[in-house]
C-alpha cells in the first residue's frame, strides 16, 4: 500500500491505519464519533493527500479541459474551482473532480485537479494522450506534495491567524497561493464534510511541521485529527457523493441529482449527448435520501422495497451522529422518489421502515 508522507504523523498522533483506495489511510485516532462532533462544533483535520494533484501547462487549458468536464470551466477567472464530473462517451461517470485556475506570483495561470484516489491512475491515463494531443502538458504531483482539509467552524480563523491569505475572505470554492506558518501553499476554501473550512496544499517535505502546527493551534479551540470514518459520517450528513457509491461508471451524471455541476447549454464536452438522453429517460433510477426508523444503520447494497418488491438499492449509510438518526443515500424508481414517500429497506434479511427525504440531510448553521 502508498504511503502519504504524514504517515508517521498519523502514528503518532494514535491513527488506527486501514486500507483505502491502495493508501495506508487513518481510519479514526479517538472515536468516529468524537472526532465527527469536534469538526461540526470546532475543527477536524483531515489528511487527504492520497487525493490526486494533477497540474497543467500549455496553451488553452481552460478550453481543453472545458471539453472534457459536465461544468464549464472555460473563462473562468483566477481564484476559482469548479467543482465537475467527468464522463464518458455513455455520460457515465469517470470520477468527480476540483479543476482550480490560481494566479501565481508573477501574475501568469496556474491550472490544477484534484481527483479521487482510486480514480488517480485512471484519470491519468485517461488525459495523458489527450493533454498531448492539445499540445498540454500534463504532471501528476501528488507524492510530491502534502493536502491537509481543515474542517470546521473554527477552521478559517485558525488558519488566518497562521497565513497572509484569510479563508474567509475567499469565496466559497475560491483559492490562492499564499503561505501559512511560512511555509508556501496553495489555500483552497473547500471540503468534504458540509462545514465551512479549507484545504491546504504543501510540499510533501513541510507537510508534517505544518500539520504539527495547525494541530498545536487547534487543540486548544477543541479540535483535533480526524480520519476516514468521521469524514464518511460527515460527508453523507451533507449529501456529498462519493465515488465508487453515488458515482460510478454504471450511473449517468443525469441520475445524480447534481444538476449545479452539469452545464449543457452552448457546449460540448465527453458524454453531453448522452446525459440529454438520459435526462429524458423517465424510467432511471435517481439519488434520494432516506431517514430510517430507529437506529439500525442501512449499509450500501441493501435492497429498498415497496409491496415487497424491490424499488431501488442504498449506495451509503449511517448513522447520523449529529441527527441522531440512521440515513442514507440510494437510486430509486423515480415513481417513489418524492419526498414523503414510505418504503421499506432489507437490512440483512430483516426490514426496516423508511421515509425519502430531501438533501442534504444537515446544513451548517
Amino acid at each position: 500500500m502508498l504511503r502519504t508522507p504524514l504517515y508517521d504523523w498519523h502514528v503518532a498522533n494514535g491513527g488506527r491505519m486501514v486500507e483505502f483506495g491502495g493508501w495506508e489511510m487513518p481510519v479514526q485516532y479517538t472515536s468516529i464519533m468524537d472526532e465527527h462532533h469536534a469538526t461540526r462544533r470546532a475543527i477536524g483535520i483531515f489528511d487527504v493527500s492520497h487525493m490526486g494533484r494533477f497540474y497543467f501547462s500549455g496553451p488553452n487549458i481552460d478550453g481543453f479541459l472545458d471539453g472534457l468536464t459536465t461544468r464549464r470551466v472555460a473563462g473562468i477567472e483566477p481564484g476559482r474551482i469548479r467543482y465537475s464530473l467527468m464522463t464518458n462517451e455513455s455520460g457515465c461517470i469517470l470520477d468527480d473532480v476540483l479543476v482550480y485556475h490560481l494566479q501565481n506570483a508573477d501574475g501568469s495561470s496556474q491550472y490544477m485537479m484534484v481527483v479521487n484516489a482510486g480514480n488517480r491512475e485512471k484519470i491519468f491515463n485517461w488525459l495523458k494522450p489527450r493533454a498531448a494531443a492539445a499540445g498540454i502538458q500534463l504532471d501528476d504531483r501528488t507524492p510530491q506534495t502534502v493536502m491537509i482539509a481543515v474542517q470546521g467552524p473554527k477552521a478559517c480563523g485558525l488558519v488566518a491567524g497562521m497565513s497572509n491569505v484569510n479563508p474567509a475572505d475567499l469565496k466559497n470554492y475560491g483559492g490562492a497561493i499564499g503561505t501559512v506558518g511560512g511555509i508556501t501553499a496553495i489555500i483552497s476554501r473547500t471540503g468534504y464534510t458540509g462545514e465551512d473550512g479549507c484545504e491546504l496544499i504543501v510540499a510533501a517535505e513541510s507537510g508534517a511541521a505544518l500539520a504539527n502546527a495547525i494541530l498545536a493551534a487547534a487543540k486548544p479551540l477543541g479540535g483535533g485529527p480526524a480520519g476516514l470514518g468521521a469524514r464518511d459520517t460527515l460527508r453523507l450528513e451533507a449529501a456529498m457523493p462519493l465515488y465508487g457509491h453515488e458515482l460510478s461508471e454504471t450511473i449517468n451524471a443525469a441520475q445524480t441529482d447534481l444538476g449545479f455541476a452539469i452545464n449543457l447549454k452552448d457546449r460540448e464536452f465527453v458524454g453531453r449527448s448522452a446525459i440529454v438522453a438520459a435526462k429524458k429517460n423517465s424510467e432511471l433510477p435517481v439519488r434520494v435520501g432516506l431517514m430510517l426508523e430507529g437506529k439500525r444503520p442501512a449499509r450500501e447494497h441493501c435492497d429498498i422495497l415497496v409491496g415487497g418488491s424491490k424499488v431501488g438499492v442504498v449506495t451509503s449509510g449511517t448513522f447520523s451522529p449529529t441527527l441522531e438518526r440512521s440515513i442514507a443515500m440510494a437510486y430509486i424508481s423515480p415513481a417513489h422518489a418524492a419526498v414523503g414517500t414510505k418504503v421499506d429497506i432489507d437490512i440483512r434479511g430483516k426490514t426496516t421502515t423508511a421515509e425519502v427525504v430531501g438533501l442534504p440531510f444537515y446544513t451548517r448553521p
